[in-house]
């Protein structure tokens, strides 16, 4: 006759084994993400060809995958509305000390942080930070699932006056998260203007013909670092 301790300590094991196995291996899980703690909305860097600047929106969160197994974030955007007017932001840039086009992330259990940088289509370069209340809303599409996934939501709001001050060039509105206050805090910053390369090389007392390797690398490290915050 089979002893009934035995057997118990078997189905225990087996069922211990079975769930291991289930979260390790079989359980896809999904992407999430920590609230921002800052928000940015105003231009990009201006452009090397025109000078002009792109609608951007900027955040800094974690994503993190529910399950150990991890997921990949395919792409990313941002979906900005105001009454009857949306935008969605589509070109995605992330990264900390080296920016890199959003194609494929690997997010892991134990999560990724980095700076977050949405940008407009060539189509959407119009599109103005306005007066009014907006809802600001990040989707990732997750390889292997059909829809979209929203991973934040929230609504912001902008002020008449700080509408007149995001007309002026290279003006942008961040919203800082107020632990004590459990709400987004509001503030403007004008951007200096970016030096042109080329003045570096003049500094330096250097010609553009003879230092055509290092006038690269210099231009490589400006683009890094014109997208800032």
């Amino acid at each position: 006759m089979p002893d009934p301790l035995s057997i118990t300590v078997s189905v225990l094991a087996l069922a211990v084994s079975t769930t291991t196995a289930w979260l390790t291996l079989f359980r896809r899980g999904t992407v999430k993400m920590t609230q921002p703690t800052v928000i940015f909305l105003g231009p990009d860097a201006p452009s090397r060809n025109d000078g002009s600047s792109a609608p951007k929106v900027y955040l800094r969160t974690l994503l993190f995958s529910t399950s150990k197994r991890g997921r990949v974030v395919e792409s990313m955007h941002v979906a900005l509305s105001r009454n009857e007017t949306h935008q969605n932001f589509n070109v995605w840039v992330y990264g900390d000390e080296k920016l890199v086009r959003g194609s494929g992330l690997f997010v892991g259990e134990t999560g990724i942080a980095a700076n977050h940088h949405f940008l407009t289509p060539k189509d959407g370069t119009a599109f103005r930070f306005s007066e009014g209340r907006y809802r600001l809303s990040v989707f990732a599409r997750l390889l292997g699932d059909r829809d979209h996934k929203l991973l934040f939501s929230h609504t912001l709001e902008i002020s008449r006056e700080f509408a007149l001050m995001l007309e002026e060039p290279s003006t942008g509105l961040y919203f800082d998260w107020g632990p004590d206050s459990s709400r987004y805090l509001s503030h403007v910053e004008k951007r200096a203007p970016s030096p042109d390369p080329s003045e570096y090389l003049e500094l330096l007392g250097l010609s553009r013909q003879s230092t055509a390797p290092q006038d690269a690398v210099l231009d490589n490290d400006f683009r890094d670092r014109t997208i800032n915050r």
